[in-house]
């Protein structure tokens, strides 16, 4: 089961945003902001951003490599694991 974000109107993010960007660190969790009672942004933490960034690059490279293998494209094995390596070090 999922976690419910935090939301946070956009109100208290002008006076207090030094302890809602604490809350966003502590939490490696999204806070919404909400302006005039709607969603307006998601707040993360730059360790989170760059995770799901990574994790999406992961993912797309999956995807392509499912391409080809349906477009009968082989690669070896020791150069996918070498790319894997590769991408995993960053």
């Amino acid at each position: 089961m999922s976690k419910v974000p935090a939301i946070v109107p956009i109100s208290d993010l002008r006076e207090d945003a030094a302890n809602i960007l604490d809350r966003v660190r502590k939490s490696h969790g999204p806070v919404v902001i909400t302006q005039r009672g709607r969603a307006a942004a998601i707040m993360v933490s730059v360790e989170e951003y760059e995770r799901s960034e990574h994790e999406r690059e992961i993912l797309r490279l999956l995807v392509e490599g499912d391409k080809e293998i349906v477009a009968g494209k082989a690669h070896e094995l020791e150069d996918v694991f070498d790319d894997a390596d590769r991408i995993l070090a960053r």
